[in-house]
């Protein structure tokens, strides 16, 4: 019975694990898409055209759904504030600021470490139990994304003068994001995702817009001059990066939990390989190869359903 149990629990999970990988294909790119940005406009102005054209696209999806907004409450206007403030507003500064110092693939490897951050903050805030399997699996989750960033990019550990105000920044991306997973929690039941996402990435995009109009970075000249990679670049990361992946993590949090969503996040820089090997022709490694069985295996056992541990009888 419990076996059957079981099986019918990782099945009914199946749907959640593939959009979470589809998620993560998603996110692997957005490194590479802000890079692009990073020397075209100023980070404030590169985060709120991001979420401007995000607001559009989910605002877009509700219209066309024929779906009204929600109406939140005075203590859930606070959660979404402070959602906006720490997964759109702190993240992206962070986020596009960092990418001025150090390159995508050390970016992408100090946010591997999200699974760790994660799964500590539920264990701390919410008491969420960390089995030995979810535990080795997180570490094994960072190992194998270090070893594939590293094996793709070796001289990023080699870092200039000022790599380590990049660092920090990009670890502040790490802190912001871990705050937007847990922080969620009730309003992903109540509201639901959708609404959720909507309205924290609405409240976030006024929060970098202000912002930007009080430090003068509204550069309508630097807006002119962009050229369709850096456009696409926007539409990659406003659309697919923040509008659909955002939801898409969410309704993953609100199903499976904060710790067995947030090691999804290790595949980013595995799905970054695989495609640059697919459209680049960039050749795959042993240890990209051996990074990536890594990943898999961690995430194969922070999300393995185990049976529970038999209480023994009193003869």
């Amino acid at each position: 019975m419990s076996r059957n149990v079981q099986e019918r629990s990782a099945t009914s999970d199946l749907p959640v694990y593939v959009t979470l990988c589809a998620v993560s294909m998603v996110w692997g790119g957005t490194f590479v898409a802000g890079r692009l940005l990073a020397d075209s406009l100023s980070p404030i102005f590169a985060a709120s055209l991001r979420f401007l054209l995000a607001s559009v696209a989910l605002l877009g999806m509700l219209w066309l759904a024929r779906v009204p907004l929600a109406r939140p409450t005075c203590r859930q206007w606070l959660q979404l504030a402070l959602l906006g403030f720490c997964g759109i507003f702190v993240y992206n500064l962070c986020f596009f600021y960092g990418l001025r110092y150090i390159n995508a693939s050390r970016a992408s490897l100090i946010v591997a470490l999200n699974p760790a951050v994660i799964a500590l903050a539920s264990w701390l805030v919410f008491k969420e139990r960390l089995g030995r399997a979810k535990i080795i699996g997180i570490v094994t989750c960072i190992v194998g994304a270090g070893t594939v960033i590293v094996s793709r990019n070796p001289q990023l550990l080699a870092a200039t003068t000022q790599a380590w105000i990049g660092d920090l920044l990009i670890f502040g991306c790490v802190l912001g994001w871990g705050m937007y997973s847990l922080c969620s929690r009730g309003l992903n039941q109540s509201l639901g995702p959708v609404q959720t996402v909507t309205w924290s990435i609405l409240l976030g995009t006024v929060m970098l817009w202000l912002l930007a109009a009080w430090r003068g970075e509204l550069s309508w000249v630097a807006l002119r001059e962009l050229g369709t990679p850096q456009w696409l670049s926007l539409l990659y990361l406003g659309v697919l990066g923040s509008a659909l992946a955002y939801i898409g993590y969410y309704d993953g949090l609100r199903k499976i939990g904060a710790t067995r969503s947030g090691v999804f996040i290790a595949l980013n820089p595995l799905t970054a390989v695989i495609l640059a090997a697919l459209l680049l022709g960039e050749r795959l490694t042993l240890a990209m190869c051996l990074g990536g069985v890594l990943i898999l295996t961690g995430i194969y056992l922070c999300n393995k359903p185990f049976a529970p541990v038999a209480k023994k009888r009193i003869l």
